[in-house]
């Protein structure tokens, strides 16, 4: 077990608590993940949806998302249910969460749009449920800065194995698809619709024992007592958002880089299938790319930030990666230069700079928190999720329906198998260019951010010492 003799609220954990919480993430990559890379792709090319049409659905449905997750978060704040104010949705949550992932790509009534919504706003509606009390149960284990960073390292290890599995998908789909004449899985046609189907199932069966592992390791220490939860209230988000300055900050660049990871990740497998003609390996290798980093640098991350501090980290990592989107664009435009090996490159270093600025983002989500309690005396750490939550989702819908409205402008058609070169053309924007304009203005925003490790170090001090 972890040593607690440590000053209230500064808790060191153990290593088997660090990778439990990180668990928690893995799983959510596992099914969510799943969903937001690959569920554009099975609407168009296995369930038979218009692109238009998915698109609208996608925006829509992160419409209803911006309602409910106040709702979950002052929920989630408010009650105390016995397993634990926030790790007991993992299970509750957890359940029905599976079961509507895989629905979503169940293809019984293929072509369908209201079966599509339902199963697909159920879906990110039980998402909300778990994602929001994991959220907030971060900054419910300690207050200690440097563990955060520990364990939000270890959290985006975990998350980015989940990943990784996730873009192994056209080989475990190839496993489960009929095949061709010419010895080829068929995996991106109504014809593998059953391979798709069981895929899901197996992600999400696993997603649902590491939500279990995630709740067992967990133990909250840093939450509101039941009497100021009581007071807890829906409204409180907003008045949060607005006299909390670094939480709008985060809010922003949330949106941003959601918005910008959204595109590109729904965009890759149309990338890999139309642009370069990959088989089902090599889009798997591509894609395992834009996860590997981060079992190199995630490591590195709280050794990289003692050095040149948190807003060096992002500038670093995210002028990285629009250096790496350049590199892709001209080795798809130059034709002596369209080669398969320096794309991988290109990947690489893209999603090096992706991958470590995104996952470090999540360490700034208790300082906000801690903030908020240091100004207004509470400790709302499922309203400030519900927050962060409704930010990234509107990233994620900007993310959702800007590819579909681009796939229809440039008049994709997935009966055909090459595209014309305007539809070309429109991939990789979707792949390059539109991403690079969305990380140069996430570092606008984040320069603006004001809590340094300094600062919030003395804020959780003058908690503790206000709380004895």
């Amino acid at each position: 077990m972890a040593n607690e003799t440590q000053q209230k609220g500064f808790y060191k954990l153990s290593w088997m608590q660090r990778i439990g919480f990180g668990a928690g993430d893995m799983a959510q990559n596992l099914i969510y993940q799943t969903v937001s890379i690959w569920l554009l792709f099975f609407y168009t090319n296995v369930y038979g949806l218009d692109p238009g049409t998915a698109a609208v659905m996608f925006l829509i449905v992160r419409l209803v998302d911006v309602l409910w997750d106040p709702l979950v978060g002052a929920f989630v704040d408010k009650g105390n249910p016995k397993w634990g104010k926030y790790r007991s949705w993992l299970i509750l949550g957890g359940i029905p969460l599976v079961g509507l992932a895989i629905l979503c790509f169940w293809n019984g009534f293929s072509g369908s749009v209201v079966y599509a919504y339902i199963t697909y706003v159920g879906m990110s509606m039980c998402y909300t449920l778990v994602n929001v009390p994991y959220g907030a149960l971060n900054s419910s284990l300690t207050r200690d800065t440097e563990e955060i960073t520990i364990l939000t390292s270890t959290r985006m290890f975990m998350a980015n194995l989940g990943a990784l599995i996730v873009k192994s998908l056209p080989m475990v789909i190839a496993i489960f698809a009929p095949v061709a004449a010419n010895g080829e899985a068929i995996t991106n046609t109504p014809e593998a619709a059953s391979a798709w189907f069981i895929t899901m199932t197996i992600f999400a069966l696993a997603g649902l024992a590491l939500l279990v592992f995630c709740f067992a390791q967990c133990k909250e220490r840093v939450v509101m007592d039941q009497k100021e939860s009581e007071n807890v209230k829906v409204s409180d988000l907003w008045t949060e958002f607005l006299r909390n300055r670094p939480l709008r900050v985060l809010a922003f660049f949330f949106i941003t880089a959601f918005a910008m990871m959204s595109v590109g990740n729904a965009a890759d497998a149309y990338f890999m299938s139309y642009n370069v003609g990959a088989t089902p390996l090599m889009t798997t290798a591509f894609m395992w790319l834009g996860t590997i980093p981060a079992f190199i640098f995630m490591p590195m991350v709280p050794a990289i930030k003692r050095k040149i501090g948190k807003k060096g980290m992002f500038y670093l990592f995210l002028g990285t990666a629009i250096v790496g989107m350049a590199m892709m664009y001209i080795f798809v435009q130059v034709e002596a230069l369209k080669r398969f090996d320096l794309l991988c490159i290109a990947q690489f270093v893209k999603s090096t700079g992706i991958i470590v600025a995104t996952g470090y983002m999540w360490v700034l989500v208790p300082e906000v928190v801690s903030y908020g309690e240091y100004t207004s005396g509470r400790r709302i750490a499922g309203i400030v999720n519900a927050l962060t939550g409704i930010f990234f989702k509107a990233g994620m819908a900007l993310g959702g329906v800007v590819p579909g409205l681009v796939l229809a402008w440039v008049g994709f058609n997935a009966e055909l198998p090459k595209q014309t070169a305007l539809a070309e053309q429109g991939i990789l924007w979707l792949v390059c260019v539109i991403p690079a304009i969305l990380l140069l203005l996430a570092m606008f925003i984040i320069s603006k951010y004001e809590l340094s490790d300094e600062v919030i170090d003395k804020i959780n001090r003058e908690i503790e010492q206000r709380n004895k």
